[in-house]
C-alpha cells in the first residue's frame, strides 16, 4: 500500500500560481513513475503530468508551458508548479504513483479553484 499527503491547493485568481506537493510513504521502494491527475466536476480523471525516477517528464497539452513537475527521490516527494492558472484548471488534483509491477495508486486529492 501507498499513503499520500497532498498539500498546496486553494483558491487563486486567474493568472496566479500555486505549487502542489505530495509526500509518499508505504510501499515506496518499487515506485517508478510519480505524477498528478485532475478531475473536474462531472468529468473523468485525466493526466496532468508525470515524471520518471530518472526525471523524464510527460505533460498534458493543457499543462505544457505553464506547469512544471519535479520530484525528490530521496524524500519521496513530487511537486507541481502551476503558473498562469485559468478558470478551466479548476479541479481536484490527485497525486499519482506507479510501481514497477504496474500497480497504480492515486491520492485523495487537493482542490484547486481558479476564480476572480
Amino acid at each position: 500500500q501507498v499513503q499520500f499527503v497532498e498539500s498546496g491547493g486553494g483558491l487563486v485568481q486567474p493568472g496566479g500560481s500555486l505549487t502542489l506537493s505530495c509526500a509518499v510513504s508505504g510501499s515506496i521502494f518499487s515506485i517508478t513513475t510519480m505524477g498528478w491527475y485532475l478531475q473536474a466536476p462531472g468529468k473523468q480523471r485525466e493526466l496532468v503530468a508525470t515524471i520518471s525516477r530518472a526525471g523524464s517528464t510527460n505533460y498534458a497539452d493543457s499543462a505544457k508551458g505553464r506547469f512544471t513537475i519535479s520530484r525528490d527521490n530521496a524524500k519521496n516527494t513530487v511537486h507541481l508548479q502551476m503558473n498562469s492558472l485559468k478558470p478551466e484548471d479548476t479541479a481536484v488534483y490527485s497525486c499519482y504513483v506507479r510501481q514497477s509491477i504496474g500497480r497504480e495508486y492515486w491520492g485523495q486529492g487537493t482542490q484547486v479553484t481558479v476564480s476572480s
